[in-house]
């Protein structure tokens, strides 16, 4: 256990940082949510941090002070985009405290990150909660709290990593965009990222190919994370960046303070940060020379990068017109796997909803309109969602809404089955109803309370089964209920016996209970998938 770390192994930890980020940052990427970025949020911090390395390759000394210097000036001048320069803040608040230092314990890092946070959050002109900022927070604070319980580095940097995935988990919940878009903010996953390749770097583990658990929140391609709702909205059309260098002499800190004022009235995201020796500079604005002219009031501007952004939101809208269709299709339901099936089967977008969670007319409006097709079929895959389902039809507007009366999971999968995208809106409608009437379905799930209900007295805790309208049978073992609850639907007819099993089920015990209706059931094909469904030990379909 290392309770000292020094300048070497400090160096090894920011290269641990910089690799794991290369390789993970696509996946930040596709986190992105905003209709035009201004660049690659994962790129960004990843080419930012490329630049603090080829500053601490350059150093020639293993001295704590210098290494942190190095990476500190490397970050700041490298930092592309927003969220490269408030990277670059933050590792300019870590080194500013680590470099004062010959090595550093789990203490002294925790006084170096709170800093950090202090430097990036004074970095950003209007500080936003549910960003790198928050993540960034609340990691400190967390360290702070421990650092004089945990004294050896490798336990603290797990710490840290925990309370990193907390809260970029929160992040959705104080950003509604995020939550609205579905990911988590690519920011603050690009930091966690950081620390975590700092402690396989710490313990010297191998970073290549090395991957980041994806958040289940991510939605699958770049387009689902534009606000199609708001492209066009621009206010700002381009993003300027540049650097000030070889400041006049007269140049003075407020003088860089005017300057950032300056900038936020003509326009937004602004950074301006830095020192005598040089300035970095972001801002979104209508006016980059403006930006430039007032700028070279304090020295001499370089690397001067204009991007247009309103070309780039016009291409979106291209891109999204070129690839609309005519039929799309949205399905509602509960559980990773059982979400997975919707999506392998050519489902566009899948909501979170269930029994115990019914999304409002608005929830089901906003997935309608961020799937790119004139008609939409909508699963609601529960009774007590149909109505709300059909309401959200008078909330869009553009879109032809067709609810298909799916009460639960099977009958959606076999509507989604039936679609062809061949046939017309309603050939589609027709053969998706047609195939709902030959779902045989059911749920095995427990009783909450003691009741008698359909003919069976129930106490607290017994497992039951169901089909859409009552009770078929009840007992104390879930795998003899299944069964029990398969043998009440099953029919001459049937070919196919499918079973989803749920959250509370292992998988040994669903290859168990296949293997017991096989036996039983030797002319049909009985079928396992991983649901991981709430609530329903399983859910069933005999076709």
């Amino acid at each position: 256990m290392q309770k000292n770390i020094n300048g070497a192994t400090f160096a090894k930890m920011v290269k641990g940082a910089a690799k794991l980020l290369e390789v993970n940052r696509e996946l930040i990427d596709s986190l992105n949510v905003f209709p035009v970025p201004d660049g690659d949020t994962g790129t960004n911090m990843s080419l930012t941090m490329q630049s603090a390395i080829k500053e601490l390759n350059a150093c020639k000394s293993n001295n704590l002070h210098d290494l942190a210097d190095s990476v500190s000036k490397g970050a700041l001048r490298g930092a592309r985009g927003n969220s490269g320069v408030i990277t670059s803040q933050i590792f300019r608040g870590l080194c500013s405290i680590l470099k004062d230092k010959n090595d550093f314990d789990t203490k002294t890092f925790a006084k170096a990150l709170k800093n950090a946070t202090d430097v990036a959050y004074s970095a950003v002109s209007k500080p936003k909660e549910g960003t790198i900022l928050t993540v960034c927070r609340m990691i400190s604070e967390h360290a702070v709290a421990v650092c004089g319980k945990v004294k050896d580095m490798e336990s603290f940097m797990q710490e840290i990593i925990k309370k990193g995935k907390e809260a970029v988990d929160l992040t959705p919940t104080l950003l509604p965009v995020l939550k609205k878009a579905g990911v988590v903010d690519s920011g603050g996953m690009g930091l966690l990222t950081i620390y975590e390749g700092m402690y396989k770097g710490l313990i010297g583990e191998e970073i290549e190919g090395a991957t980041i658990d994806q958040p289940e929140v991510k939605v699958d391609s770049s387009m689902e994370h534009a606000d199609i709702m708001n492209l066009g909205t621009i206010e700002f059309g381009y993003c300027t960046e540049f650097f000030i260098i070889n400041l006049k002499k007269r140049t003075t800190l407020a003088d860089i303070d005017r300057l950032r004022e300056y900038l936020m009235g003509i326009g937004d995201s602004v950074i301006c940060i830095g020192d005598l020796e040089f300035v970095k500079v972001h801002v979104h604005t209508n006016n980059p020379g403006q930006a430039i002219t007032k700028a070279l009031q304090l020295g001499e501007v370089d690397k001067v990068k204009i991007e247009n952004m309103l070309e780039q939101n016009r291409e979106l809208i291209k891109k999204y017109e070129a690839e609309k269709k005519e039929l799309g299709m949205l399905s509602i339901c509960s559980g990773s796997g059982i979400a997975a099936i919707f999506k392998d089967i050519g489902v566009d977008r899948v909501i979170e909803g269930g029994q115990t969670m019914n999304p409002s007319a608005q929830d089901i409006a906003d997935a309608v309109a961020r799937i790119n097709a004139d008609n939409i079929f909508i699963f609601p895959n529960n009774k007590n969602i149909i109505l709300a389902a059909e309401q959200s039809k008078s909330l869009i507007e553009n879109k032809r809404i067709h609810v298909v009366p799916t009460k639960n999971i099977p009958q959606g999968i076999s509507a989604a089955i039936a679609f062809n995208p061949d046939d017309s809106a309603e050939e589609n409608l027709s053969n998706m109803i047609h195939a709902i009437d030959n779902v045989a379905a059911g749920q095995v799930t427990y009783a909450v309370r003691t009741t008698k209900v359909d003919g069976f007295s129930l106490t607290q805790g017994d497992i039951i089964a169901l089909d859409n309208k009552k009770i078929l049978a009840k007992g104390k073992d879930i795998a003899k209920v299944t069964a029990d609850l398969i043998a009440k639907l099953h029919h001459p007819v049937h070919s196919l016996i499918n079973i989803y099993y749920g959250a509370d089920v292992s998988e040994e015990e669903a290859l168990n209970l296949q293997e017991t209706l096989q036996e039983k059931y030797p002319d049909l094909d009985v079928e396992v998938f991983q649901g991981g469904q709430p609530i329903y030990y399983y859910i069933v379909s005999l076709e």
